[in-house]
C-alpha cells in the first residue's frame, strides 16, 4: 500500500516541477532554468520559453537575478563555419500569438559576474524585463549540465566561464 501513495507523490511533485510557469498580463513565461557551474565560473547562463497570447508584440528588453552582477541577452549563430555570440541590444521581440525560446546553442540570457556558483538544486530568483509588461519577478530551477543537451555553437567563447 505504501508503495502506490509513494509513486503518486512523486509524480504529483515532478508534474509540479514540469509546471513551472509565470504570468505577467497576456505573457506565459514557461520554466525558466540554468545550469550548473564550475565552483570558478564568472558566467552562467538562463533559459526559458515565453508565450505572447496578447494581440500586441511585447519585447523583453533586460533582466536582473540575485546571483549575478550583469543580464545581458545573447544569441549564439555560426557564421562562416565558426559559432559566434553577439548581444541583443534591441532587446527581443515576442509578436502576438509567438512562443520564443530562450535555448542552449541559440538566444539566451548572458549572467555576468556569477556571485557564487549555480548548484543543482539551488534554485534563484530574477527578473525580466518587458517593454509593456514591465518588470516580472520569476525562478531559475537548476539543471545539471548533461540535463538538456547543448547544441553545438554554445561554447562561451570570449566568457569566461
Amino acid at each position: 500500500m505504501r508503495l502506490p501513495i509513494a509513486m503518486m507523490t512523486v509524480v504529483a511533485l515532478a508534474g509540479a516541477a514540469a509546471a513551472h510557469e509565470f504570468e505577467a498580463g497576456d505573457l506565459v513565461i514557461d520554466h525558466p532554468w540554468s545550469r550548473t557551474t564550475p565552483p570558478v565560473a564568472k558566467t552562467g547562463t538562463g533559459y526559458v520559453a515565453i508565450t505572447n497570447n496578447g494581440a500586441e508584440p511585447d519585447t523583453l528588453v533586460g533582466g536582473s537575478s540575485e546571483i549575478s552582477e550583469g543580464f545581458e541577452l545573447h544569441t549564439s549563430e555560426i557564421i562562416e563555419g565558426v559559432a559566434k555570440m553577439r548581444p541583443l541590444t534591441e532587446g527581443l521581440t515576442i509578436a502576438p500569438g509567438e512562443t520564443v525560446t530562450l535555448e542552449p546553442g541559440g538566444t539566451h540570457a548572458m549572467l555576468t559576474g556569477l556571485k557564487k556558483p549555480i548548484r543543482e538544486g539551488e534554485p534563484f530568483a530574477g527578473t525580466l524585463v518587458f517593454e509593456r509588461a514591465g518588470e516580472v519577478p520569476i525562478e531559475f530551477m537548476i539543471e545539471g549540465f548533461g540535463g538538456r543537451p547543448e547544441p553545438a555553437g554554445d561554447a562561451h567563447d570570449g566568457h569566461q566561464q
